[in-house]
């Protein structure tokens, strides 16, 4: 009976990966391949950082390193999203009116992820606090990620 359940289990989660392997969009493209805007922002803010994959689907080209980081670009080029678990994301592309909040609320913290929404901003700091910003830069929302 044991063994039916495990094999039962074994089918189950098989199944499902392939469902989801399958939705995949996911191709693998070259450098080259993104739109120019990604290509400048990635040389002005990563240069110095080794490409481990590039992809792109319908709606997006995702680029991760071997250091560990994530960007994410809509279809024109422009980033949404990038993660930076293993170091910290550029001073450069935080907006001036974040920088400062966080300097005044959470000094010697670096943001380790950066999100852009169409209704605002999401970061997520070092210390695992999650700080949500609408279009005009007010904190609409306050989490902590554990």
């Amino acid at each position: 009976m044991k063994k039916i359940r495990v094999f039962l289990l074994m089918a189950i989660v098989m199944t499902m990966s392939l469902g989801v392997m399958a939705n995949d969009d996911d191709r693998m493209i070259t450098y080259q391949q993104l739109p120019q805007s990604a290509q400048t922002f990635l040389k002005q803010h990563f240069a110095k950082k080794v490409p481990l994959v590039v992809t792109a689907d319908w709606d997006d080209y995702n680029i991760r390193y071997e250091s560990g980081e994530k960007i994410e670009f809509d279809n024109k080029g422009n980033w949404k999203d990038v993660e930076c678990y293993s170091s910290k994301v550029p001073d450069a592309i935080v907006p001036d009116q974040i920088k400062a909040y966080l300097k005044k609320n959470y000094a010697g913290k670096s943001v380790i992820k950066i999100e852009r929404r169409h209704m605002g901003y999401e970061i997520k700091l070092n210390n695992g606090m999650e700080v949500e910003f609408n279009r005009n830069f007010q904190v609409i929302d306050l989490d902590y990620d554990d």
